[in-house]
């Protein structure tokens, strides 16, 4: 790990619980494992004000592009659950990729599959998209 500690921005790190709470009853073991996953990382995370959190972390809405070890690349964009689009490219936080590489920074490695059968990448780029999220996430008050 680049840094010593995932980091997450403060606004991530809230965002991040609520969907958590919203999905805490998920039926589909993948999605619960993932989650379970998610809710680790971010217990253990180091959460800072957007202006401290460093360019190359990915976080929430950021364009992230990976390579495999067969020095194939693809990029996929961060999304919350509602904003989701495998075709796109848009890959959920709650999903086994998008959890295990929130928080994490360009040149981390995060291993997806079962342990017999796993593809590791490496993450080279990261791009911050400061778009406004239409993600219902932002609204909810628990």
């Amino acid at each position: 790990m680049k840094y010593s500690n995932l980091i997450l921005e403060k606004r991530d790190f809230v965002k991040l619980k609520r969907i958590l709470n919203v999905h805490r009853y998920y039926e589909d073991y993948a999605h619960k494992d993932a989650l379970e996953r998610l809710k680790e990382r971010i217990e253990d995370a180091l959460v800072q004000d957007e202006e401290n959190v460093p360019d190359d972390v990915v976080r929430l809405n950021s364009k992230v592009t990976v390579i495999s070890r067969d020095g194939k690349s693809q990029v996929f964009h961060l999304v919350p659950p509602s904003e989701e689009n495998i075709k796109e490219g848009n890959i959920s936080v709650i999903s086994t990729l998008g959890a295990n590489l929130i928080g994490l920074a360009v040149d981390d490695t995060v291993q997806i599959g079962i342990p017999s059968d796993f593809k590791s990448l490496k993450i080279i780029k990261t791009k911050r998209s400061h778009q406004l999220s239409s993600d219902p996430y932002s609204e909810i008050d628990f």
